[in-house]
Formats: C-alpha cells, structure tokens, sequence
C-alpha cells in the first residue's frame, strides 16, 4: 500500500499562543523575541506582523521600526512546551508514528490508521479542527506519499490551510518551486546551481543525473531524486531532539579575541552540561558566527567518537572560529552546538576513558545542580560576562 505522510505545522505558533492568552493582541502585530534595547531578535512573528516584512531572526529593534504599533511580548518557552506537549498527544492518538521535527511541527506516518479513521485528508481535517476546538490554535497541514513532499505542501497551506499532493501532481506541484526548497540546498548549493542555471525544481527536472552527479557527488543523486519529489525517508518517532545549542548575542560587537574564545567556553559548558543531564553524545560539532553586518556562517566538525565533554566541544569549536577568520570584522552573536546523537555510545563494556575530562565535568555538574549555577566556575570565565541564552 502506497504510503500516506501527514506534515503539521502550527501557525505562527509562539506569537499565536500569546495572541489566544492574550485578548487584547488578537488581530494585533505582535513577535514574541528579546529587549529591542538589549539587541534583542524576533523569535516568531503573528500573521498581522509579517505583513510589515516582519520575520524570525531579525533584530527586534528593526521590526519596532517597521511596525511602530508591534506588541513585543518576551518568551515563555515553558508554556510553549506545554502546549506542544498537548498537540504531539492528539497527535498520536491517531498514530503511533509521529516523528517530531521541533516544538510546532510533526510528521505522521498514517498508513495504517485509514481504516480506522478514514481517509489521510479526513484524518487530517480532523487534526485541525481538533486542535482548533481544544487548543484555540490554527495548524496548516500537508499531506502527500512522502514526507519531502507533505513538508512543502503544508508550507504551501499556511496559513490555517490543507493541501494534499496527490501521486499524479507531485511534479507539477514542483516544477515552479524554487531549487532552495530542495532538502539539503543552502546558500553555497543554490549559489551553485544558479551558476549552472537552475532556478526552480522544474528546471532541475529536465537535468541527467550523470550531470548532477559529476557536479555535486552523492548529493547531486539526492537533488535528482527529490527534484522528481522521491523520498523514501520513514517517519522516525522518538527523534524530537536533533541537537543542542547556546548562542549569545553581544551588547557591543566584537573583535576581542580573548572574549570571543571566552565566550566559546561558556557555550561549550552549557552545551555539555546539558548533553550529560539527557544523557546524550554527538559527532558534530557545529560553531554559528553572526557579524557586525548580519552576515552568518555555521562551520561545523565531525569527531570521530560522540563526545559530551566540554573540553573537547570549546576545543573543536575554538578551531572551527580560527579557522573561520573573522577577516578584521567584528562579532555580533556566536553559539555552539552538537548534533548527531549517538545513544548507544551510552553503553559501553569498557571503562569510560576520562581523559577528555568528563569525569570533571560531571562532578562540576553535581556541584551546580546543589548549590546552582554560579557555584563553580572556571579560572577563565570569572571577569567574563558571558550571559546564556538557550536555544
């Protein structure tokens, strides 16, 4: 049987549960993001802010001076837990398969479930108007044979939309997307298929493999199957959490060297520390520099063993920002962050090498959670300020 993937996504989901708990921001622009004065971003925009150009990510400073009458309302990602942790529920109440990709969206594997509930489309009206009635929230939902495709068609449906992609429409549903709707396309790989004249999916469709294949390797096999809307990727439940990651945005920008590798530590720590209280490990590596001029870069490492010490993540991500180069520009953000899990590092028949000092770093970790977090910290970070934000 063919397969049937749901994709929900929540809608404007941080500012949305502001605006439901909040009367008198509904039909207002409102962002949920960080002190304008403190250089603060916006972490998620209402429908009515976005139609000033108001977007994630941009310094909430700018969006005030787009939008003189925006609401800025600072985070409660608590309640944003909450509430996520109620949709995943009715979520899976129809499948067991539900692969959560962050707090606000999800794929469903609803294959097996038609014959209890129906057809994909009716279980996904349902979705919505159950998550409407319980919640007061409005999700866009996508539904197709796959999860590449459902993904793009729920984005297609925002806001407070559903729109199924049928076998037979996959590749016109394609053809006048652009190539970074391809999975795994970023700036360095659109830069390049625009250069070799590829703009939208449709054009990639008419490409040969053998050519997409000498330009980009493995890669270029991926974007010849994706751009024909192939994916065979399962619904994977249990896989909420991909990474974890701190970053810090400055009062001032910065080129001082000291602080910025001082700065990587304290990252570094609160990564690990939360690494070792999930009792995680990851290969990557991954350091994020944002410039004075907005400009950003993600570097990343693989290690050949998961680690969850904070030696050896500051260690990597030190390199990384050296090998970056800063070419005399100053810094505005920096964060750190570990991906690719591997929990069955966990389980070892040796005894643990402590070399890497995470024999330290667990004690340091008990002594925090007894008498808090500023009760121990290291010779290098005491004159710092080194303010935390998590991610």
């Amino acid at each position: 049987m063919p397969r049937k993937i749901i994709h929900v996504d929540m809608d404007a989901f941080f500012a949305a549960i502001e605006q439901r708990d909040r009367p008198s921001l509904r039909g207002r622009p409102v962002v949920v993001g960080g002190d304008p004065e403190q250089r603060g971003v916006v972490a998620a925009a209402s429908y009515e802010a976005r139609d000033y150009g108001i977007r994630s990510a941009m310094p909430t400073a700018e969006a005030r001076r787009r939008c003189a009458q925006l609401a800025i309302i600072p985070a409660d990602h608590e309640k944003y837990r909450r509430v996520s942790a109620q949709v995943m529920a009715l979520l899976r109440e129809y499948t067991p398969l539900v692969e959560p990709l962050s707090v606000d969206e999800a794929f469903l594997d609803v294959t097996g479930s038609v014959r209890l509930f129906g057809s994909a489309r009716r279980i996904g009206e349902q979705i919505r108007q159950r998550i409407w009635e319980t919640l007061q929230l409005t999700a866009s939902v996508g539904i197709a044979r796959n999860k590449f495709v459902a993904k793009l068609a729920s984005l297609q449906a925002k806001p407070d939309g559903l729109l199924e992609i049928r076998a037979d429409r996959v590749l016109e549903f394609l053809v006048p997307l652009p190539v970074e709707a391809l999975w795994g396309v970023g700036e360095t790989t659109a830069s390049r298929l625009r250069q070799l004249g590829f703009t939208t999916i449709g054009q990639l469709q008419r490409c040969p493999l053998e050519r997409l294949a000498a330009e980009f390797g493995k890669h270029g096999r991926d974007l010849y199957s994706l751009a024909r809307g192939l994916d065979e990727s399962p619904v994977q439940p249990g896989r909420e959490r991909k990474s974890l990651s701190h970053e810090q945005t400055f009062a001032e920008d910065t080129d001082d060297g000291e602080f910025l590798e001082a700065t990587l530590l304290a990252l570094s720590e609160q990564v690990g520390r939360r690494l070792r209280a999930h009792e995680l490990k990851g290969r990557t590596i991954t350091l994020k520099v944002r410039y004075a001029d907005f400009r950003t870069i993600t570097r990343s490492k693989t290690l050949p063993r998961p680690t969850d010490s904070d030696k050896q993540i500051y260690e990597s991500a030190r390199a990384l920002l050296a090998a970056a180069g800063r070419g005399g520009r100053k810094v505005r953000l920096l964060g750190v962050g570990v991906s690719h899990f591997d929990v069955g590092e966990q389980l070892r028949l040796l005894p643990e090498d402590s070399s890497d000092g995470s024999a330290v770093d667990r004690a340091i970790d008990e002594v925090r959670e007894r008498f808090g977090p500023g009760s121990v910290r290291r010779a290098r970070l005491v004159d710092e300020g080194t303010a935390e934000e998590d991610r």
